[in-house]
């Protein structure tokens, strides 16, 4: 297992004073296991933008390399060239380019229709000032036509200009080596890091999934409805089953992890301890 690897954790951005405060601690509990960044989501059509600019600042100003998400349907050219100035003047170095959703109720996507046009935009207008991160969806993108059409989409945002890139999260490590190899066959070399979601409650994580299109394996669907509202149990076998996925990964040749954290920090430090990080 490489020495170098790429780890990060992800924050979505408070909403309240109580959640800055509970996010800042949560900082200071991930920071010893020195991540590379910690990236910071972005709300539908923007809809947290000052949020995220406040957490990613908070994160900067603490000493840590932030890593804004940016999404750009629903957006103007005008308002992602004021953000990325706002950035480069933070300097922050990481920006994770993403297409995002359109808020409800919002009928036109804007000047923007997909990612590989935002990840051009900011080549275009900022040089090799960002390191710029896009998605990739090992079990594909729930709108994608086709797993090829999903593939050839994530190729143009490599040709636009992405440096690397993290995965949706997952519970299959082979449908992550699959993509990967499909990758490569298309002569695609930039590190794919995988998303990791620690388990913790299962309601939460079939939401987020069904919304997302990340699928759960019916073995570990079934034994997590087995538990009921034992939550002890759940986040055990949880806890089992993410840290054998990881261990499957890295030991498989992934550049690194990447968690999402939901803003907490005991099941990523669980994990790591477990993986012998």
């Amino acid at each position: 297992m490489s020495k170098n690897l790429s780890i990060s954790f992800e924050f979505f951005p408070p909403q309240t004073a109580e959640g800055v405060e509970k996010l800042n601690n949560t900082r200071k509990q991930l920071a010893p296991l020195k991540p590379e960044f910690f990236s910071v989501t972005f709300g539908a059509g923007g809809s947290t933008r000052d949020r995220t600019l406040e957490t990613v600042t908070q994160i900067q100003n603490d000493g840590y390399a932030a890593a804004p998400h940016l999404s750009c349907v629903g957006s103007t050219k005008e308002n992602i060239r004021a953000i990325l100035q706002t950035y480069k003047n933070l300097g922050i170095k990481r920006i994770v380019a993403l297409r995002g959703d359109l808020p409800s109720g919002m009928a036109t996507t804007g000047e923007f229709q997909y990612a590989n046009e935002l990840v051009s935009f900011i080549r275009a207008e900022t040089g090799n000032h960002f390191h710029i991160e896009a998605a990739a969806y090992p079990e594909f993108h729930p709108q994608a036509k086709s797993p090829r059409d999903d593939l050839l989409n994530f190729e143009r945002k490599v040709k636009a200009g992405a440096d690397s890139a993290i995965t949706q999260y997952f519970y299959n490590a082979d449908s992550y080596f699959y993509f990967v190899e499909q990758c490569h066959k298309l002569g695609i070399t930039i590190p794919i890091v995988p998303g990791i979601m620690p388990i913790g409650k299962f309601s939460q994580l079939a939401r987020f999934s069904d919304a997302c299109g990340a699928e759960i394996p019916r073995w570990i669907r079934k034994t997590l409805e087995s538990y009921g509202d034992d939550t002890a149990s759940i986040q055990s076998f949880g806890m089992d089953v993410v840290t054998k996925l990881a261990e499957r990964l890295l030991q498989g040749g992934a550049p690194g992890l990447h968690f999402y954290t939901l803003n907490q920090s005991a099941p990523s430090i669980a994990i790591w301890k477990k993986l012998g990080l």
